[in-house]
C-alpha cells in the first residue's frame, strides 16, 4: 500500500449488508469484522442489516442505500457462491450501472495464495450503482478479511496512491 501521508483522509459512508437465511445480529461474525475494520480504519458505519438469500430482497436494499446521498458504497457478505440460494451477484445486476471486473479478479488472485483454487467458486464482485460504490464479498471470515484488508482498505482510503475508488467519487455521475 502506497499511503501518501501528505494527502487529507476523507472518511467514506460504508453500509453493509449480510445476505443469509440463517444469520442474525448475534451470529454475524463476518458482518463484525468488516463493521469493526470500517470504524477501526476511520470510515462511517452508516447502515447494517441482514437480508435473506433473495435476488429481489437484496436489489430492494441495495437500491434504497444507493439513492441515498449519505451512503458513497455498500458492502455485502455472503450469497456469491454457486448453490441455488447464492444470489447475490444476480442481484447486483438488477442495480448496477456499471460493473467493476478488477475487484472480483483481484479477490480471486489473492486468495489463490490462501485457498488454492477452491478460489474459483467465488463470485466476489463490484459494480457502480449511480455514484454508489457495490462490493460482494463471500460470507465466511476469512473472505472478508482478505476482501477489506488486502483490496478496500487501500482503495476506500483518499490517501492511496496512485489512484483510489474516493478521488473518483465527485466526478461518478459525470455524463
Amino acid at each position: 500500500m502506497a499511503i501518501d501521508e501528505t494527502r487529507e483522509f476523507v472518511p467514506v459512508s460504508i453500509a453493509l449488508i449480510t445476505v443469509s437465511d440463517t444469520r442474525s445480529p448475534e451470529n454475524d461474525t463476518s458482518g463484525d469484522i468488516l463493521a469493526e475494520r470500517i470504524a477501526g480504519d476511520g470510515h462511517h458505519l452508516a447502515e447494517r442489516t441482514i437480508v435473506k438469500d433473495d435476488a429481489e430482497a437484496i436489489a430492494a436494499q441495495l437500491r434504497e442505500w444507493s439513492d441515498d446521498p449519505n451512503i458513497d458504497a455498500v458492502i455485502t457478505t455472503g450469497g456469491t457462491g454457486l448453490t441455488g440460494r447464492d444470489v447475490t451477484p444476480e442481484a447486483f445486476d438488477m442495480v448496477k450501472d456499471k460493473d467493476i471486473p478488477g475487484f472480483g479478479e483481484l479477490f480471486r488472485w489473492i486468495s489463490f495464495d490462501l485457498i488454492g483454487t477452491s478460489t474459483i467458486q467465488s463470485r466476489a464482485c463490484a459494480v457502480l450503482a449511480g455514484s454508489t460504490y457495490i462490493f460482494a464479498l463471500p460470507g465466511s471470515n476469512g473472505a472478508v478479511k482478505d476482501g477489506w484488508d488486502r483490496i478496500l482498505r487501500e482503495q476506500l482510503d483518499s490517501r492511496n496512491r496512485p489512484c483510489n475508488f474516493v478521488q473518483l467519487m465527485p466526478r461518478l455521475n459525470e455524463r
